[in-house]
């Protein structure tokens, strides 16, 4: 148990405490025993559902193990007093010295403070973004990038060993039709006589992709192989001598952008795995014919698709997958009408492989259009795993860009779409990541670009930020006031009495909590909420002594005084920056 976490050193006192009354107690019932803190601080400091949990079990009134715990409980070390409240909770006050004995261990742990060993070394796999490598990163992405790289580092802060992957998608007929758009700007650099208009009229499906990012393509195939891919009058040459040059090339370029865009961004990630090497070492291939060894493939007619048959659908045999029998609503197709293999069949190889590397628990970070495509690849896991390998989806809502009140679109380069490094370039990385986590994922949102470079209370990564600015000048004043080494982590904080302090005392003794708590349902956004409360809570304090001379943290004839208010003010900061570090933003020194 980790010494800062008064919820957990409580916990283990209920739970201690149970074990008196009931001495009997399952260890299944135990482990949903919870100390949380109160919604009203008129309730007490925190809540436990202990009597409610182990009613059942124990064969007795809630209500009576309640009023037993609040006999053992009253007067411990930490707890003042206990209270029975509702149908079987008990509400706790603490002692003010054991909320004020939390801020000499949070500056000697330092940013250490709030992880755990929740995880216990659980492998997990976080996969997030693997957008298609068909153009620059788009906002579409933006937020699945955010709020994937900052589960990861929530996960790694709560004791986890995470993986952080990216899955190129590029096999299949949108990179093929990319390699068409990019041939069209080799021609055009070559000087080919030839119109876009008679290109697209040869290209299978149209000219699908027209961004002027692909110009340095062409440019880059013209300088490389001249004229040698094109037919002696600069036309269409056969696909067989050009198509894979480019496409490999192409697919080099465009992830050579989007690996810049998330640098930029803040996101590093530790594997990038390829669709197309998966299915060239046909992968794909020896998925299916192990799921058929299993039994878990046959020959069969799917029934039409639920409310309307489409024009174009026939009762035709395909090969099935039987993912019904592990939790999807319908058996999935692993193979097209030509005789290759459906996308689902490549992305089932694909997990196959991330399950033999060792993972207990894989997680998709996907836009909320593919919350259908979750069942499917959770039955794959389950099948291909023997269920000894945990899947599950995190869904990402769209996001909507706001000027003066108004949608805009910000793309100078693609036109069609607001691109990441446009975003970027307009408000930063630090704004852009804060913004994306002050909604849960599943929820759309407005990213409103006015209010994201305001320096109000209504702009969270403003008004986080510059609680900690506040919170370095205080230090770098005492520092001046009083030269030397003012060993904050050894000050007397027993004059720290007043509710401002004490309440202040009291959300950073959340912050454990908080991780763990946001680790387990996988909700990166609760970092932000906690941050914004805990801003609130510092900037109340500050304007209490900006009002009253006699309130600042520095008093210079009160040297004891203020040493306890510098390390309330120091581990502050060092909470601030804890939260910070977990969703990817870099704390600011000062505010300019």
């Amino acid at each position: 148990m980790n010494p800062t976490d008064l919820y957990a050193r409580l916990r283990e006192t209920v739970l201690a405490a149970l074990a008196q009354i009931i001495p009997d107690l399952p260890a299944e019932i135990a482990a949903r025993v919870e100390v949380t803190p109160t919604r009203d601080q008129a309730h007490g400091d925190m809540a436990t559902n202990a009597a409610m949990v182990s009613a059942k079990a124990a064969r007795q009134a809630p209500a009576k193990i309640a009023a037993a715990l609040v006999q053992h409980l009253t007067g411990g070390p930490d707890i003042d007093t206990a209270e029975a409240a509702g149908p079987g909770f008990v509400n706790l006050r603490l002692r003010p010295k054991s909320f004020r004995a939390l801020l000499p261990q949070i500056l000697t742990n330092g940013e250490a403070y709030g992880a755990s060993t929740t995880g216990a070394g659980t492998k997990i796999n976080v996969e997030y973004v693997s957008a298609n490598p068909t153009g620059p990163m788009h906002i579409g992405h933006c937020r699945g990038a955010v709020v994937g790289d900052a589960l990861a580092n929530l996960l790694q802060k709560a004791g986890y060993d995470v993986t952080k992957e990216y899955y190129i998608n590029d096999a299949g007929a949108q990179v093929t039709a990319l390699a068409w758009a990019a041939y069209w700007r080799y021609l055009q650099a070559i000087g080919s006589p030839m119109t876009e208009t008679e290109f697209a009229a040869e290209v299978p499906g149209g000219l699908q992709y027209k961004g002027e990012y692909l110009i340095a393509v062409g440019q880059t195939l013209a300088a490389q192989y001249q004229a040698k891919l094109a037919t002696p009058d600069l036309g269409i040459a056969s696909p067989e001598v050009w198509l894979d040059i480019t496409k490999d090339l192409t697919i080099d370029a465009m992830m050579a952008e989007i690996r810049e865009d998330l640098r930029l961004l803040g996101v590093q990630q530790d594997i990038f795995s390829s669709e197309r090497k998966l299915v060239a070492a046909g992968a794909a291939d020896a998925i299916i014919e192990k799921l058929h060894a299993d039994g878990l493939i046959y020959e069969g007619v799917l029934e039409p698709p639920k409310g309307k048959t489409p024009d174009d659908w026939e009762p035709r045999p395909q090969t099935l997958f039987r993912s019904t029998e592990f939790g999807d609503d319908v058996d999935r197709p692993l193979r097209k009408s030509d005789g290759s293999n459906t996308y689902f069949a490549n992305d089932i190889a694909y997990h196959a492989d991330k399950v033999s590397r060792g993972y207990d628990v894989l997680i998709d970070v996907l836009g909320a259009d593919h919350g259908g495509y979750v069942s499917r690849i959770k039955a794959a896991v389950k099948a291909i795993s023997a269920d000894s390998v945990k899947l599950e989806g995190v869904l990402c809502q769209i996001v909507h860009i706001l000027k003066g009140g108004q949608p805009v679109k910000m793309s100078k380069r693609a036109g069609s779409y607001v691109t990441l490094r446009d975003l970027l370039e307009e408000v930063g990385k630090d704004a852009v990541r804060f913004t994306m986590l002050t909604r849960k994922a599943d929820a759309q949102m407005e990213f409103d670009l006015d209010q994201v470079l305001a320096t109000t209370r209504e702009n969270p990564v403003f008004y986080v930020q510059y609680a900690h600015a506040r919170c370095r000048s205080v230090l770098r004043a005492a520092a001046e006031m009083f030269p030397g080494d003012l060993d904050l982590a050894g000050a007397t904080v027993d004059t720290l009495k007043g509710d401002p302090e004490l309440t202040l005392i009291r959300r950073l003794a959340q912050w454990p909590r908080t991780v763990e708590a946001a680790a387990i349902a996988r909700e990166p956004h609760r970092i932000a909420f906690f941050l914004y409360d805990l801003a609130a809570d510092f900037h109340m304090l500050w304007n209490r002594g900006k009002d009253d001379a006699t309130l600042r943290f520095l008093q210079s004839d009160q040297p004891s005084e203020t040493r306890a208010r510098l390390a309330l003010v120091a581990a502050t900061a060092v909470v601030i920056r804890s939260g910070l570090a977990v969703m990817g933003v870099a704390p600011v020194e000062e505010m300019r």
